[in-house]
């Protein structure tokens, strides 16, 4: 409770206990502030989002955990390793070779086990952590955020008063759905099939444990992620209506084995592997917000938006985001102004770092950009500066971005010229996503503006 001002139980309350979450109840902590945290699930519990980028490595040392997750155990990520279906072409990513990247390592991760981490370190400085216990509803006074919580089992919810809350629900997108602020992704609406093996093949050299992305010979791709000495995450992403019409009635696990088996470098490195785990199925899984603050509530993580996993942005943005999210309300509260448009230029941040990286995901989905990008011997200038991105430094310097310019320059002519030879399918029956006028202006960098949110 909070003795120091008894009209609110709590300074602040968390939504959702995974990283976007707990890096922000960690943040608020460490500043002194009275803090609870809900979490539905029980922890450990299975999560998705196994691979991160090189900026993790600044979110670690903010939290105070740096020791504790290079104590883990967790494999090391220095990059990636690109392959075509079959093998003839492809190169790697590596993060070591980025501008303005400072720890270059980071790593694979176990979820379950992450996600402790980070949690017991928010209980560490403080905050009040509640697991089983679900945020049902939630209202916002002039002076107040009301929350009704349930804890697994009671049928009475508890009502807890705060000065603010952090939604950090991801999917379940509390306030996202209270306030109708989720945009879909079109042409992200993509399917993502999954499970955890064992015996799968490292990779050979210095760096066994980076994550393999392998292009299938339509407009699919696969992950193999180790997240630990044993298992191997692997999964496949397929377009809508290209996962409809291969599963065609199949099961998940059917679907999941026949991709595999056609495709031939993914099938190679599966011949001895053992499924550990249930094949899981996630849906529909790129969106954003029209608004990721509003009076008295602020957007984390994935609550806020959400990108295709092909970069590996999920856990990192959630951290990142997170962080920055206890910081705009440690502020709010010095200034006692919790007001939507006090948040503004924290969703302005917010949005524009989700633009960045969707122009890379949605350009991934199509066959130009995979022939520049699987390219044996791209231009080492230009490249450097693309891996910069890729890498987390979505807000890099002016050189940075110029370069990156340029890059998508090259994709465009690709699209007349073959400035590098034609690797991909371009036929319909690829799948690839169809892009329409409307859309165009925001591949292109510019999105149109969302509606005012008004006093939410």
């Amino acid at each position: 409770m909070n003795p120091a001002n008894p009209r609110y139980d709590f300074d602040f309350a968390v939504a959702g206990g995974g990283p976007a979450g707990s890096s922000a109840a960690i943040s608020l902590g460490q500043l002194g502030h009275s803090v609870v945290l809900f979490e539905r699930e029980t922890f450990p519990r299975f999560h998705i989002g196994e691979s991160l980028l090189s900026t993790a490595n600044d979110a670690f040392a903010a939290l105070g955990v740096t020791k504790r997750i290079e104590a883990a155990g967790f494999p090391e990520k220095w990059g990636a390793r690109l392959l075509t279906h079959d093998g003839q072409t492809g190169r790697y990513v590596d993060f070591a070779n980025a501008r303005e990247v400072t720890t270059p390592q980071t790593y694979q991760v176990c979820r379950q086990e992450f996600d402790r981490i980070l949690l017991e370190r928010a209980r560490e400085v403080g905050v009040d952590v509640r697991e089983a216990c679900n945020v049902t509803a939630c209202e916002f006074t002039p002076d107040a955020a009301i929350l009704d919580v349930a804890s697994r089992g009671d049928t009475a919810a508890a009502r807890v008063r705060v000065r603010a809350l952090l939604d950090a629900t991801g999917r379940g997108g509390l306030i996202a759905r209270k306030f109708n602020l989720r945009t879909e992704e079109p042409r992200l609406a993509n399917v993502a099939i999954y499970s955890h093996y064992t015996n799968v093949p490292r990779l050979e050299g210095p760096r066994p444990d980076d994550i393999r992305l392998i292009a299938c010979n339509n407009a699919g791709w696969f992950w193999l992620i180790p997240i630990s000495k044993e298992l191997t995450s692997v999964g496949v992403v397929l377009p809508k209506a290209l996962y409809r019409r291969w599963a065609n009635g199949s099961s998940s696990e059917e679907t999941l084995n026949r991709t595999i088996s056609e495709t031939p470098v993914v099938a190679e490195l599966m011949r001895n592997a053992r499924r550990e785990w249930p094949v899981r199925v996630e849906k529909d899984f790129s969106y954003s917000a029209s608004a990721y603050a509003g009076n008295r509530w602020i957007l984390a993580g994935d609550a806020g938006s959400f990108l295709d996993p092909v970069f590996s942005t999920g856990v990192s943005i959630a951290m990142e985001s997170g962080i920055e999210a206890a910081a705009e309300l440690h502020r709010a509260l010095e200034g006692n102004d919790f007001s939507a448009s006090s948040f503004a230029a924290f969703s302005r941040r917010q949005r524009k770092r989700f633009e960045t990286f969707r122009r890379f995901v949605v350009g991934f989905y199509t066959p130009q950009f995979r022939d520049v990008f699987f390219s044996p011997d791209p231009p080492k200038l230009i490249f450097r500066s693309v891996v910069t991105i890729l890498a987390g430094r979505w807000n890099a310097g002016l050189w940075t971005r110029f370069l990156n310019q340029l890059f998508f320059a090259m994709i465009s002519i690709q699209k007349r010229l073959n400035i590098t030879p034609p690797v991909f399918r371009r036929d319909r029956d690829a799948g690839y996503p169809i892009q329409t006028r409307s859309e165009d202006s925001i591949t292109h960098g510019v999105r149109p503006l969302a509606p005012p949110v008004g006093q939410r």
